[in-house]
């Protein structure tokens, strides 16, 4: 007996490519996309946190992780539904392929007392896969991570500078890596206000290797990426959450001034998980130091860019 498309992610993301998205594209005139390709091109890149082909086989609908998967005909449904902008995740995915041009983000932020924020090398490849494989880094998540997911990790962090002008900064002290500390867009649909919207909230977060806890690296390091954020990117607000029994991230989140609103399942662990109560914190621009908030103009050239030649999706 055939599985039915809305039990079989591979056949719910053919019907969604092939003939839902199409379909919707001939009453949306303003779509960036209107062809198949055009739609797997984008959801997939966003799926991926960039080209998609650099880190899936092809045909991708049967070789992408199911995880991936399954965020990318989210997004998809999102789209549908109105609440995803086919434009931004449209930007987010010429912005990694060379087709839009937009002003760099810096590489580096120096913060006081000995740390460095910069942009991820390729030396960073083995202490980060070593911090991902340490059971106590990973206490609050559900699962440790292997050699290739944490690569591909952080090649999508550093591709979230080109994609959004902002991203998780490798963390530097006297010249060793010890972690990220930075912020990023919520690509998945969170059920929290300000959650629900693909693409448009943003929320900060960190992961240091145990070397580096209980001497407010988090919190320095922290402080220095929302004053850019908030300052150089004009981002306006941004939220954090994590698992209610992660107390040291937490107390880090109180550090910075964010303050708590409430508590959610986090929709990608199973809700009889023990780590699926997520407590959610916010902190808004106007919440922080304005000394903390440098000004910088730095304007951006868009090439107009639409449907993209075809790929094999």
């Amino acid at each position: 007996m055939p599985v039915p498309a809305a039990a079989d992610p591979q056949a719910r993301w053919r019907d969604l490519i092939d003939r839902r998205l199409p379909e919707a594209a001939r009453a949306r005139p303003d779509w960036p996309v209107h062809r198949e390709h055009g739609f797997a091109r984008i959801l997939l890149d966003n799926a991926c946190g960039g080209p998609w082909r650099e880190s899936v086989g092809v045909p991708a609908w049967a070789n992408l992780p199911p995880e991936r998967l399954a965020l990318a005909i989210e997004l998809g449904e999102a789209v549908l539904a109105g609440r995803a902008e086919l434009d931004l995740l449209n930007r987010r995915s010429l912005l990694w392929r060379g087709k839009v041009r937009a002003a760099p983000a810096p590489d580096e932020l120096v913060v006081p007392g000995g740390l460095l924020l910069r942009r991820w090398r390729r030396g960073d490849d083995a202490p980060f896969a070593d911090l991902n494989a340490d059971p106590a880094v990973m206490a609050h998540f559900p699962s440790l991570r292997g050699r290739a997911e944490s690569l591909n990790e952080a090649r999508a962090f550093d591709r979230r500078f080109a994609a959004d002008g902002f991203g998780p900064w490798a963390v530097e002290e006297a010249g060793r890596f010890v972690g990220f500390v930075g912020a990023l867009r919520m690509m998945r649909p969170m059920p929290f206000p300000g959650g629900e919207r693909p693409g448009e909230g943003v929320e900060i977060g960190w992961r240091l290797a145990r070397g580096a806890w209980g001497r407010g690296i988090a919190t320095r390091a922290a402080r220095a990426a929302l004053a850019d954020l908030f300052g150089r990117c004009g981002v306006a607000a941004v939220v954090a959450y994590t698992a209610e029994g992660n107390v040291p991230s937490r107390r880090v989140m109180e550090r910075l001034g964010m303050r708590p609103d409430g508590s959610f399942a986090h929709p990608a662990i199973a809700v009889n998980h023990p780590l699926s109560h997520h407590i959610l914190y916010r902190l808004g621009a106007r919440d922080l130091p304005k000394q903390d908030l440098p000004k910088q103009d730095l304007p951006e050239q868009d090439l107009p860019e639409r449907d993209l030649p075809g790929e094999s999706a």
